[in-house]
Order: structure tokens, then C-alpha cells, then sequence
């Protein structure tokens, strides 16, 4: 189908993007890579009035190391996540999450600020910012601000995201040196939304766990943040005891929707088996 009318604006700097986006209220919408929006526009289920391109802000792209983190550009494409040597040497966990969205075409144009702002559940990064414990930078008409990704997803294609803000930059705190981290997607075929998808961060200290992060894609209304299996991990060796806690733990917050990828306690049931490959992957990867 063809998308309706809309008036095509292409911003230079942050602060046009965000007046505009003031200007024109619910009738703008924000084009980061489009592999979203104009999906949704050529079924006529969005009809933006105003369509705002991001494309000529340089001040949204570029991967940088500040003090102790590494900062993202919105605009940053997956194929720069993929080539960054930076990312390969402090946060490779980013690398292999965006090795497993769509395809190369797609990674070309997509971009991390539209894979984690949209409020897609079945979007990848989001729970990979989740086990990250990333932050995201949001610039408004009146302020800026940050939101942690954790507090960040409210519902189904709803976020913190306020009216006329915009996500500029997402901060990752580095991982420790010699940390473990695995993401672990299971899809029908290539370039396909996860069924049941798992992202795990964990440290070890002579043989124990010291920190773990879990979470979790496609298997609710947001990405989920599993706390309480994460903390299931810390203190113990990761023995086959420890790690099935987090498994059932993981599971238990799960509240998938049955559909064309399975009934919802195949999917629960393999959100678990990708937490538990995560889990070792991430233990046999971890400096020990």
C-alpha cells in the first residue's frame, strides 16, 4: 500500500527536531531507520500529518568512551554497533545481540535509538540495554533528562518517552574486565522476531558469582528485567542447582502472548531454556 500525505522535515541539530516535534504534537512523528514506522504507514496505520527525519544530526551519532561508560548515538546504525572495535573490547554482548536483528540490510539502515525508544516487546536491544543496566538520555522542549532502560518500558509500544521528547544517546556503565555475557535467540528463520530471547551479564570471583543481570525478549508486553532470577545467581558457583532457580525464576515472570510463534507456555517454557544456554554461555566466557 502507499503511505498517506505528510510534510517531510529534516532537522540539523536536536533542538529543531525537538521544536518541531513541540510544533506539531500528535500529528509528528519522529523517522529514525523507518524499519518500524513505515511498515505501519503503508497499512495506513500511521498516518503522521508530519514526518521528521533524524538522518542530518550528527550530534546523535558516534560511539565514544566518557569516564568509566560507553556512550551510544540514537543514530548509531546495528552495522556500526557490529564494526565498533570499542564495543567488540568492552560490551561484545552488543555485537552479538545485533548480529541476530533481520538481516544486513536491514542492520545497515536500523538504528539503536529507534530499536530501544519504539516500545516494541519483540525489539532486541531493549533487553540487552536491560542487562546492562544502561541509561537512556531524553531530550524535550524544557529539559533533558535520564531514565534507566529497567524503568524506562511502561507497557506494549509504551515507554517514559514524554510528550516531544526524544531519545538522543543510550550510556552503558563498562562492564568489568573479563565479565561474561551471552544473548541467546530463539527465531523461526533468519531475520525473524524472537520467540523467546535471553540477555545474562555475570561476574565471577574466584569460582562465585559476584553479580548477574537477566532479561528477557518477546515474552511479555515489555522487555522484562528478571531481578529476582538475576539474584538467584550471585554467591553460588553456577552449578546445575543454581542455575535451575533462575531458570524457574525467570520463567515465572513471564507473561507471553500466544501466537503465531506458540501457545504462551511453549514460549514461557523457552524463554527458560535460552535463559539457562545464556547462563552457561556467559559462566564459560567469564574470567574465573
Amino acid at each position: 500500500m502507499i503511505p498517506g500525505t505528510f510534510e517531510y522535515h529534516r532537522p540539523a541539530s536536536i533542538e529543531e527536531a525537538v521544536a518541531l516535534l513541540a510544533q506539531h504534537g500528535d500529528e509528528g512523528r519522529v523517522l529514525a531507520g523507518g524499519h518500524s514506522l513505515i511498515p505501519m504507514m503503508k497499512l495506513r496505520l500511521a498516518e503522521p500529518a508530519h514526518l521528521i527525519d533524524l538522518q542530518d544530526i550528527q550530534a546523535l551519532r558516534g560511539i565514544r568512551e566518557i569516564e568509566g561508560a560507553v556512550e551510544i548515538g540514537a543514530m548509531v546504525t546495528q552495522h556500526e554497533l557490529i564494526e565498533s572495535d570499542l564495543l567488540a573490547r568492552s560490551c561484545p554482548i552488543l555485537r552479538e545481540a545485533a548480529l541476530l536483528i533481520a538481516d544486513p540490510q536491514v542492520r545497515y539502515c536500523g538504528t539503536l535509538g529507534g530499536n530501544v525508544a519504539n516500545g516494541d516487546p519483540g525489539n532486541d536491544m531493549p533487553a540487552v540495554m536491560q542487562s546492562l543496566g544502561a541509561i537512556y538520555a531524553l531530550s524535550g522542549p524544557n529539559s533533558t533528562r535520564s531514565v534507566a532502560a529497567r524503568d524506562f518500558y511502561e507497557a506494549a509500544y509504551f515507554t517514559a518517552l514524554g510528550e516531544g521528547e526524544l531519545v538522543t544517546a543510550v550510556t552503558i556503565p563498562m562492564p568489568a574486565a573479563g565479565h561474561g555475557y551471552a544473548y541467546e535467540k530463539l527465531k523461526r528463520k533468519v531475520g525473524d522476531y524472537a520467540t523467546a530471547a535471553a540477555a545474562v551479564i555475570l561476574t565471577m570471583e574466584v569460582g562465585s558469582c559476584s553479580s548477574a543481570a537477566i532479561a528477557l525478549t518477546n515474552l511479555g508486553q515489555t522487555p522484562l528485567y528478571a531481578e529476582a532470577a538475576s539474584q538467584a545467581l550471585v554467591g553460588t558457583t553456577l552449578d546445575e542447582a543454581a542455575i535451575a532457580k533462575a531458570v524457574e525464576l525467570a520463567e515465572g515472570v513471564t507473561e507471553p502472548v500466544g501466537d503465531m510463534r506458540g501457545p504462551t507456555d511453549y514460549r514461557s517454557h523457552a524463554g527458560g531454556v535460552m535463559v539457562r544456554r545464556a547462563i552457561e554461555r556467559a559462566r564459560d566466557r567469564a574470567d574465573r
